[in-house]
């Protein structure tokens, strides 16, 4: 007779795991609401503001700025799709950058994206290294193409862009910071930052191995910097401001640079005074610069702030990242 402390516990009931991820789905959800009211209570001054400045506007410019906007993130799931050799589902795709803009929003420094994405890839298939590893080559491919875009836009707009004067005193204390903390650094970081370069290296020749995903890439990165430039252009029409297409381009594609710079979710506030800055610098007037800045920000964050944030509720509780 088997004795009762050897006689093995019974299995648990097939319906207590299911309920246990959708109670962890559902207390995702409800944060994702959570912060989506609180971001929407603590802002909305700003997006009230913003639609009343912008309540006199040109409306056909601004039908044109919506629809800029709403390209970003076609052109952010085409140049993703592109990174990966992997075909990704269409659908998921577009929502996983439409959430993942979202994200962008409320964790700095493009925490928010990278972690949805990274998510999404993985959810797909994809190892996390190799997920890791598309997400480094979408990222590059969109900084050349900024630059490329910068330089372009420059040689067609001469004087717009110049340089700021740096002391040489200055220059050489930077130099005798930055000199010792290389030497010290490299040392441990070289075996690191070589493995790291020649894993995205590979993805990059991975991608170009197959000429169809390397369009995909490179023209889903300059279509969403140029769609985001087109959004500041059409709305910089709609306020009546008095700057080219080109030149407003050229203001926007730098002033989002250098605002990449601070650590800032969305680059918010510091996007913000780097475009008003310039605007102001090529001689719109403050008011003006300011609804431009806030048209731009309405429609590419706050009006989409929510919904984004919802449909990263959505995903997470479909198991989607």
């Amino acid at each position: 007779m088997t004795s009762p402390l050897l006689t093995p516990a019974a299995p648990a009931p097939p319906a207590a795991a299911p309920r246990r991820r959708t109670r962890w789905h559902t207390a995702a959800l409800l944060v994702v609401l959570l912060c989506a009211a609180y971001l929407g209570q603590r802002h909305w001054p700003v997006v009230a503001s913003g639609a009343d400045r912008l309540a006199a506007a040109d409306r056909g410019w601004l039908l044109l700025a919506a629809t800029a906007a709403l390209a970003t993130w076609a052109c952010a799931a085409l140049a993703q799709q592109g990174a990966v050799a992997e075909r990704l589902p269409r659908g998921r795709l577009l929502a996983a950058q439409f959430a993942a803009s979202a994200a962008n929003h409320v964790l700095p420094a493009g925490l928010g994206a990278g972690a949805v994405n990274l998510r999404f890839l993985m959810r797909c298939g994809l190892p996390a290294g190799r997920s890791a590893g598309a997400l480094a080559v979408k990222a590059v491919a969109g900084a050349l193409a900024r630059g490329v875009l910068i330089a372009v836009l420059a040689v067609l707009c001469p004087g717009v862009l110049s340089l700021p004067e740096v002391p040489v005193t200055a220059l050489a204390a930077a130099g005798a910071v930055a000199v010792p903390a290389a030497v010290l650094l490299c040392g441990p970081l070289r075996a690191r930052w070589g493995r790291a370069v020649s894993a995205v290296g590979a993805d990059i020749r991975a991608v170009h191995a197959r000429p169809h995903r390397a369009a995909a890439l490179w023209g889903g990165s300059f279509a969403f910097a140029a769609a985001h430039a087109l959004v500041v252009i059409a709305v910089v029409q709609a306020v009546g401001l008095p700057l080219s297409p080109l030149r407003v381009a050229l203001l926007y594609l730098a002033a989002s640079s250098a605002a990449a710079l601070l650590p800032t979710p969305g680059g918010l506030g510091s996007l913000d005074a780097a475009l008003a800055f310039a605007l102001t610098s090529a001689g719109a007037p403050g008011t003006a610069a300011a609804s431009a800045v806030l048209g731009y920000r309405l429609l590419t964050v706050w009006l989409p702030l929510i919904p984004g944030l919802l449909v990263l509720g959505v995903l997470i509780r479909r198991r989607a990242v």
